[in-house]
């Protein structure tokens, strides 16, 4: 089977892609994969270190208001679409898939207008500009949270997660926590506001450091790169607790999910998706700075199944971060209902769910 796969912008679009590509491969060795992305995006770095061929087209995204760079976008959409066409032809796909971000909308619109059997995926429980314009040309919609599927034709939809679930299934690695410095019997929160951080998780944090490291329970705080000097010097006033631990960034992030009680973090897609999956329990602090609060609709979704407590950044101080996690934390039932509500709604198959939807639409 060949494949070509499409989606860029952002972390969240590109890295499903890669999971599905990573589990279409382990299924069929034989499988021939295409990402097409833009020269400039994150997709090209991130895809050609795996060594996954990759091809470029040039586009950008349409803004939301009147304006006259709309109708150069028009101009490379259209020449988007012919550049896609010829990438197509050459590489004579079985199935294309268009994981979101603008790049896909002239890849998949061009598959499917030259009779190619398209897949999107949507990530969010909103769908973003790209997926609903191509909601009317595709063989099939794959969506991660229920609330999405009316925004789409519904013979189209089929719910397969997203495939990223699958990239932190493993085996328990005992010795993880204590790699970090950490004692490996002691309940463990996780606190993450993305690669780049989130400044009310910061400054919340370093507020309440000095009473974290008086509890009996321990932390990793992951800051993101641009924020991890200014936490650390704040931490070195006030002394480096024993049980705190801070890092920039986790390359082990899968094995270190499995291995604490608690996360407190974001909403973003891939990271719900991974926390469901391994049936963790979460405080979700959503970014309001993103298109259509979908963020804070993917956390109220698990909230809503009791999987999370969910905290707008509006609300969010100091004495929040300490109460809430305390409040599951020490609260043995709470966290063992969190923690199977949080498995009742994950998805960890949803790779290879997606891989069977690509094998019942293909020629």
């Amino acid at each position: 089977m060949k494949i070509l796969v499409s989606g860029g912008g952002t972390g969240g679009h590109i890295y499903p892609a890669l999971a599905l590509i990573k589990e279409l491969k382990k299924q069929d060795s034989n499988v021939e994969c295409l990402y097409v992305g833009t020269e400039n995006g994150l997709e090209k770095g991130i895809v050609t270190k795996q060594n996954i061929p990759f091809k470029s087209i040039v586009i950008s995204g349409f803004k939301r208001s009147l304006s006259l760079e709309n109708f150069k976008t028009i101009y490379r959409f259209l020449k988007g679409v012919s550049d896609s066409k010829k990438i197509i032809r050459e590489f004579n796909p079985d199935v294309v898939v268009g994981t979101g971000g603008y790049v896909c909308g002239p890849v998949v619109y061009a598959a499917a207008k030259l009779g190619i059997p398209t897949v999107i995926h949507e990530q969010n429980s909103v769908p973003g500009l790209t997926n609903k314009f191509l909601n009317r040309y595709v063989t099939k919609v794959a969506i991660c949270f229920d609330e999405v599927a009316n925004h789409f034709t519904k013979e189209k939809v089929v719910f397969t997660g997203n495939p990223r679930a699958s990239e932190v299934i493993g085996e328990p690695n005992p010795t993880v926590l204590q790699s970090l410095g950490l004692d490996k019997g002691k309940s463990t929160v996780l606190i993450v506001g993305g690669s780049r951080g989130a400044r009310p998780i910061h400054q919340a944090f370093l507020k309440s450091v000095s009473e974290l490291g008086e509890k009996n329970y321990q932390m990793i705080y992951v800051t993101g790169d641009a924020h991890y000097d200014a936490v650390i010097q704040e931490i070195n006033k006030v002394g480096n607790p024993s049980n705190v631990v801070i890092k920039p960034f986790l390359h082990n992030m899968p094995e270190v999910l499995r291995e604490v009680d608690l996360v407190v973090s974001r909403a973003g897609a891939t990271t719900l998706a991974e926390l469901t999956a391994l049936g963790k329990p979460s405080i979700l602090i959503p970014s309001p700075y993103v298109t259509n609060n979908h963020q804070e609709i993917n956390a109220r979704s698990l909230e809503k199944n009791g999987a999370a407590i969910v905290i707008l950044e509006k609300d969010f101080q100091n004495e929040y971060l300490v109460n809430e996690i305390e409040k599951v934390l020490l609260n043995p039932i709470k966290l063992e209902e969190m923690k199977r509500a949080a498995l009742e709604i994950g998805v960890p198959d949803a790779a290879n769910k997606l891989v069977k939807v690509l094998e019942e639409i293909r020629k």
